[in-house]
């Protein structure tokens, strides 16, 4: 596809970047009536493979929804939305709660579903291309250059692409972000953890319940959590900073240690994803360039340990967010929502990232004190069902009071 000619689309945005954030960014756009234009890097047909972010929060359904409505509905219909939740401490049980199934009514959101980020794009491309989202694939942004006016973007094969704002969603390893020379502060935790995505067995699936395991026996005192998706479920196993990559983070390795974690014969022939990561806590300093023509959002603009699922839908909070200030510029001509927009949004960033710092000393603890916190709530858990509810939910952080749009917890 050529570069758009700005002369019959003087007001068109460019998003770099394919993702969910990427997508939703020009769902939002698309949704205020602005002409927008996708760059991603990989060609059309790329494999995605893994599950990867598959937990979407009620406020990020609603965030949907409102950029195409019965998107949440999509979602949902497909999505799996569990009811119950377990956490046990060295194999005993110390939580357990089973949450009533509520009628589905027409207009009702769930308060979360679960699906594999593959299955998440597909169903936001669909909506960008009713939309009339134009997308250019294999399109590898190298250079960027905004002004007051304006932002230009060339690519690797000499293409050159004007818009009047560019909305950055392209990861970790944003070009656009090092184009314009903003820099990323954080932390890089020791240690490893291994996901694993496993399929279900026909007519043998696995409760639909959520449950995270402190100290498994079955691995040698290290934590697993275990959550269901559409079609299977996804293993995530806390390895401690001196165990060796190949002793659990490989395909074989996981057949070994597999079946102890889900007690269960047959899903050591179920595996689907290997991958191993670590964590980062990572946000850049500036969500936007000083002409306020650049808006960095999801993975360019801040990393986060996928417990709590903060990443994509705090991601996705930014898109929308960011939609919402150009087409206030778009509107007024003042640059001034930009400003809000990366005031509010690195505010958010900042908060979800301290938040999923919380979660990371509780999941390794490098106090003496935590784990006889840990300890004493399991052993008073039975009596004293407070101990259990902060067992279950100390892994995840908070999610109430981040600082974000209209009161919106990512």
């Amino acid at each position: 596809m050529n570069p758009p000619d700005t002369d019959t689309a003087p007001d068109r945005v460019l998003v770099v970047g394919a993702g969910p954030v990427g997508l939703s960014a020009a769902l939002g756009l698309r949704a205020h009536g602005l002409p927008v234009t996708v760059l991603e890097a990989d060609p059309e047909d790329r494999e995605r493979p893994g599950s990867r972010a598959l937990f979407v929060h009620r406020e990020t359904l609603r965030l949907l929804d409102g950029m195409r409505p019965g998107l949440a509905a999509e979602f949902a219909s497909y999505g799996r939305t569990w009811h119950t939740r377990r956490t046990l401490y060295r194999g005993r049980e110390v939580y357990s709660r089973t949450f009533p199934e509520q009628p589905k009514a027409p207009a009702a959101t769930p308060p979360f579903t679960s699906l594999r980020q593959v299955d998440t794009e597909r169903f936001l491309r669909a909506a960008c291309r009713d939309a009339g989202v134009e997308f250019a694939w294999g399109v590898r942004v190298t250079g960027v250059r905004s002004s007051p006016t304006g932002v230009t973007l060339t690519d690797s094969g000499g293409g050159v692409w004007h818009g009047t704002h560019v909305v950055a969603a392209d990861g970790a390893r944003s070009a656009v972000r090092a184009e314009l020379g903003i820099t990323m502060d954080g932390t890089r935790s020791e240690g490893f953890h291994v996901v694993v995505d496993v399929a279900d067995i026909p007519g043998a699936e696995l409760p639909l319940e959520r449950v995270f395991h402190y100290e498994h026996p079955g691995v040698g005192g290290r934590s697993v959590m275990r959550v269901p998706f559409t079609g299977g479920f996804q293993v995530d196993l806390q390895c401690r900073d001196d165990d060796p990559l190949e002793a659990y983070g490989t395909e074989e390795a996981v057949r070994d240690w597999l079946p102890a974690v889900l007690e269960a014969p047959g899903y050591g022939n179920q595996i689907l994803w290997v991958s191993t990561y670590r964590f980062l806590r990572k946000v850049a300093d500036a969500f936007t360039d000083r002409h306020r023509r650049v808006l960095l959002v999801g993975e360019a603009a801040h990393l986060f340990p996928p417990f709590g699922a903060r990443g994509m839908n705090s991601g996705i909070a930014d898109a929308a967010a960011a939609a919402e200030a150009i087409a206030a510029v778009a509107r007024t001509g003042l640059v001034g929502a930009v400003a809000e927009f990366a005031e509010v949004r690195h505010a958010a960033a900042v908060f979800n990232s301290a938040a999923a710092g919380n979660a990371l000393d509780h999941l390794r603890p490098r106090r003496r004190i935590v784990r006889a916190k840990q300890r004493a709530a399991a052993a008073l858990a039975p009596v004293l069902p407070w101990c259990g509810s902060w067992l279950e939910h100390a892994p995840y952080g908070p999610r109430n009071g981040a600082p974000a749009v209209a009161g919106r917890t990512y």
